[in-house]
């Protein structure tokens, strides 16, 4: 590009950037709430909803929120990010209540079980005034599976403090669900490695 070609470029850059900018400026004024405890779903096909969760956590930590963390199904493996954030013992909460996946045990009824101390255990969470997130990991599944009564737990989320926000993870969330989060996102399997023949890893998978 010539020198002028080069400057007029630039002009248009900064002219959209600035209307851009109005744009967004006038979105974020138009909103009045300044606070809100949010029910957050993770669902989908895809990787990462777990991961996103803990990643979420994380954060919240780094605000040194006191958290907690109630794992549905999952139990069997010693995870990374279970090992990590032991390290915020004093702002951390962990439950793990699972026993495994559901086709690891073949037990409705153990599973049911477990299912319903772990949300015991979150019931007893969600009225604690010092949590302030919550992430109840893969609590879809359990609903999924009808271990739990769907609208219970659902009553149960939507009448939380208004100061607390809860992350739930699993795949396919029930419509209730749905309709009763602020904010869905969907996992998409575009691509996984197992389908390759890579086993879970340490590190990337747990």
């Amino acid at each position: 590009m010539t020198e002028v070609q080069d400057g007029a470029e630039a002009l248009r850059h900064k002219q959209k950037m600035a209307k851009r900018k109005a744009a967004q400026d006038a979105e974020v004024a138009a909103k009045t709430i300044t606070e809100k405890g949010l029910l957050i779903v993770h669902t989908g096909t895809g990787k990462g909803k777990s991961t996103a969760a803990f990643g979420l956590l994380l954060r919240a930590l780094g605000h040194e929120w006191t958290c907690g963390v109630v794992q549905f199904v999952k139990g069997a493996w010693d995870t990374g990010e279970r090992r990590a954030l032991a390290r915020f013992e004093d702002l951390l909460a962990w439950h793990t209540m699972g026993e495994g996946f559901t086709w690891e045990t073949q037990d409705r009824t153990r599973d049911m079980a477990a299912a319903a101390a772990a949300w015991a255990k979150a019931r007893e969470l969600i009225a604690d005034p010092k949590i302030k997130l919550l992430v109840l990991d893969e609590l879809n599944i359990a609903l999924r599976y009808d271990y739990l009564p769907v609208a219970e737990i659902v009553a149960t989320l939507r009448a939380r403090r208004t100061d607390l926000h809860i992350v739930v993870t699993g795949r396919n969330a029930t419509p209730e669900m749905l309709q009763a989060a602020d904010l869905v996102t969907e996992m998409s399997l575009v691509k996984h490695h197992f389908a390759a023949g890579v086993k879970a890893q340490a590190g990337i998978e747990f």
